[in-house]
């Protein structure tokens, strides 16, 4: 939008946030530098790593399945599983643009979005979870770095690093200082920079700072989220928050590092520890099992399913990936399951019997669980899990477009999207709900793409 600038904007990251951003700001007629500091983002970000459950109130597409939903029922379930703590500004706004956001990747940028409607996620009182055929992050990202490549307005770079970010006098973003593989820094001059570099997951002493409890867990993020976004934000003093939240998962196949769906589940899927037992509400959700599997001996508990659980999860490229890989135990029975587990064959058998108690409704189940599909019946696969941190949730302050604040009023054409910005999880690992992740980057991004215009006009 003017002769004096590079680019109009500069993005940082080349994951979903940054991709979402950079198509939307391309959408706009601006001209874009979309850099990532890893040479190989393309396989190594945490939208790559995702199931593509993207989360959105109100579509077509659950018009079309006569599902009652809108954005203040999915603003509710925020609230009530964050317990009334997620960020208030963040989540009426990714909530409100979800349906347009949706329709967006699917009308403009092409993806097959579907409905996933075989089962719902903890915390999730509709089904409202988008996602591609193949619920895989793989083609989710894939997808939109393919609509990038054949963009003319977006120019990519990797790998090169966004160093810093300077402001003019008048306290607006007048310039990107990148570096490349030398080292040597290149100051861009652009009139807004979204930082979309992730979380601060794989940063230890800032996971040890902020996430004591999940500090020397298992990694299971993008070595690229080391906490540039917060660095280069408090360098401007922005605010900062929610940095004790993160999604975490309770169900990691190990050693073959693997994610088991959590969908596995909700269609009847237990967990037990090395003594055969139980030792929670599996339902509660993911994020917050990651907390109590490793309080579990060894940092590991094994998740028991059944050859109908198993037919339901196939649709999931990543539990593809552990049939392939041989991760799931077929035992013929509870003797030959308890042998494999290592525990009494006695104690596994009282806890099957006692969840089928549970699911007759002859007595309640010790630790609250109520969602029962269908009898565990044999024979039994058996997959080796621990817990997992997956990203992180806390980060930069931004209002409802996406632009990052400063003692509460924006920094004129400074954007956050995905891990660099504060989330909608409230505080620790429980307030996370299945897809938000996606939703503040893909969300984040469309928003903080769309606004960047804005900003530029107002400050041409």
């Amino acid at each position: 939008m003017s002769d004096e600038r590079d680019f109009d904007v500069v993005i940082a990251g080349a994951g979903g946030a940054g991709a979402s951003a950079a198509l939307a700001a391309a959408g706009e007629g601006l001209s874009v530098l979309l850099l990532d500091h890893l040479a190989a983002f393309r396989r190594g970000c945490n939208t790559y790593m995702s199931t593509s459950m993207i989360p959105a109130a109100g579509t077509r597409w659950q018009r079309a399945a006569a599902i009652d939903d809108g954005p203040e029922l999915f603003y509710d379930d925020i609230m009530r599983k964050t317990k009334g703590a997620a960020y208030p500004v963040l989540a009426r706004a990714l909530t409100g643009a979800g349906p347009e956001m949706v329709e967006w990747l699917a009308d403009v940028q092409g993806l097959p979005l579907e409905l996933a409607t075989d089962f719902t996620y903890p915390g999730h009182s509709r089904q409202r979870c988008h996602t591609l055929p193949e619920r895989s992050g793989h083609a989710l990202h894939g997808h939109l770095m393919g609509r990038v490549d054949v963009s003319t307005a977006i120019t990519l770079a990797a790998p090169m690093e966004l160093r810093s970010v300077k402001l003019n006098p008048a306290g607006a973003v007048d310039a990107a200082i990148v570096a490349g593989p030398g080292g040597a820094e290149e100051t861009i001059p652009t009139g807004a920079v979204v930082l979309a570099t992730g979380g601060f997951g794989a940063n230890p002493d800032l996971v040890a700072e902020h996430l004591p409890e999940i500090a020397g867990a298992l990694y299971f993020g993008s070595e690229g989220c080391t906490g540039d976004g917060l660095r280069i934000g408090r360098s401007l003093e922005a605010d900062a928050g929610y940095l004790d939240a993160y999604q975490g998962h309770g169900s990691v196949a190990t050693p073959h590092g693997i994610m088991v769906t959590w969908a596995s589940v909700m269609h009847g899927a237990v967990l037990v520890n090395r003594a055969g037992r139980r030792f929670g509400d599996e339902t509660t959700g993911y994020s917050e099992y990651a907390r109590e599997v490793l309080k579990q001996p060894g940092g590991i508990a094994w998740m028991l399913l059944d050859g109908r659980i198993d037919q339901l999860c196939r649709p999931f490229s990543d539990y593809g990936d552990l049939v392939a890989e041989g991760a799931i135990e077929w035992c013929d029975d509870v003797v030959a399951a308890a042998t494999r587990i290592g525990c009494p064959a006695a104690a596994l058998a009282e806890t099957m019997e006692g969840l089928e108690r549970a699911r007759l409704g002859a007595e309640p189940d010790a630790f609250g669980r109520e969602l029962w599909e269908a009898a565990l019946s044999a024979p039994f696969g058996l997959i080796k899990v621990t817990g997992a941190l997956f990203h992180t949730q806390g980060g930069l302050l931004t209002d409802g477009s996406g632009a990052v604040l400063r003692d509460g009023a924006p920094i004129r054409g400074l954007y956050a999207a995905g891990g660099a910005a504060a989330g909608v999880s409230g505080h620790g690992p429980d307030g996370y709900l299945a897809g938000n992740g996606l939703l503040a980057a893909l969300g984040l991004g469309y928003l903080a793409g769309r606004a960047v215009s804005q900003s530029l006009t107002r400050t041409a």
